[in-house]
């Protein structure tokens, strides 16, 4: 069983995040989505966004490492797997850098820039529309070269005429096969990271 904690994009805490941690629930992980918008959802990108600058980034990243802490006080527990959805994705990558215990990072729609210090072990597991609009070609290689200089061990998975947040029903971005690729991917490099910590599945427990 992994432990993750799961931050949704700009749009907010949106049912296809729900829906996505479930899945992952079903498959034996025990998942968190907290909350880092107070309650309020969009269905228009360009109010998400506009909310994200108020609220502003930096306190986004403050209310989403207070959202992990309290997981990770019980030093005896495995670590744990940081994933987000595009912003979300930001995110997570800030945390999972920054936690020596992480046992693995999950993106999907969404990076962020990497320390030229930046030091980690982790598996990395990306899923990016191609083309993506708000992840270029050129970022991305970079960001690919970075993470692994760091010593990453990194996969991109690209979806070739989805997009951005192809992975939302309720979006115009939405591409089912896609969507449906990325899950099955993404649920195989979660078991393979519980197969090399040796921990097994558990029982699926979760909240968010």
């Amino acid at each position: 069983m992994a432990q993750i904690v799961l931050f949704h994009s700009a749009y907010g805490l949106r049912p296809a995040v729900h829906a996505a941690a479930d899945r992952l629930r079903a498959a034996g992980h025990r998942v968190h989505t907290p909350d880092l918008y107070d309650g309020r959802t969009f269905d228009d990108v360009e109010e998400g966004m506009a909310y994200r600058d108020e609220v502003t980034n930096d306190e986004l990243l403050r209310r989403a490492v207070s959202a992990a802490a309290p997981l990770l006080t019980d030093p005896a527990a495995p670590g744990l797997v940081y994933a987000g959805l595009s912003l979300g994705g930001s995110l997570a990558q800030n945390l999972a850098l920054a936690d020596e215990r992480a046992r693995g990072l999950l993106l999907l729609h969404g990076t962020s820039d990497i320390r030229e210090d930046a030091a980690t072990g982790i598996p990395v597991q990306l899923h990016v529309a191609e083309p993506d609009p708000f992840e270029s070609e050129d970022w991305l290689n970079a960001w690919y070269l970075n993470l692994t200089k760091a010593g990453a061990d990194v996969e991109v998975h690209r979806y070739h005429g989805a997009g951005h947040l192809y992975t939302d029903p309720e979006l115009p971005d939405f591409d089912a096969e896609a969507a449906e690729q990325t899950w099955r991917t993404a649920l195989a490099f979660l078991a393979e990271i519980d197969g090399a910590d040796g921990t097994g599945t558990g029982d699926g427990d979760g909240e968010g």
